[in-house]
């Protein structure tokens, strides 16, 4: 028995979609690991927004502050301002991470020090 090309069309086009949203469901499993977003910066010593919180005060731009735990991810939600993490003490180091007005993400580096700046 010969299967004709329509059904195996259909059948093809039906796997697709399965796989896509498949994907889909690991993409949103993915985003499920982070606290949810809020007004505000915080700092979380872990990845995806684990372990200990610290909250940036958005208000004080321009002044370095020293982290007394190194954070490994950072989420910030804020229309004016924006946070620039230092890989060393005193706002130094070679390569700096600014996060933007809106980021949730895992930082390349523990974090020693960071600025608020306008966004």
């Amino acid at each position: 028995m010969f299967i004709t090309r329509a059904k195996l069309r259909a059948a093809a086009a039906a796997a697709a979609t399965a796989v896509a949203l498949i994907g889909l469901g690991a993409g949103t499993a993915n985003a499920a690991d982070w606290p949810p977003l809020r007004e505000g910066a915080y700092l979380y010593s872990g990845t995806h927004g684990t372990g200990t919180v610290s909250t940036v005060d958005l208000t004080d731009l321009g002044t370095c502050h020293a982290l007394p735990v190194p954070p490994r991810s950072v989420q910030i939600v804020s229309g004016s301002a924006s946070v620039v993490l230092y890989p060393g003490a005193g706002c130094t180091g070679t390569h700096a991470f600014a996060t933007g007005s809106l980021l949730q993400d895992d930082l390349p580096w523990a974090a020693l020090s960071y600025r608020v700046v306008p966004a």
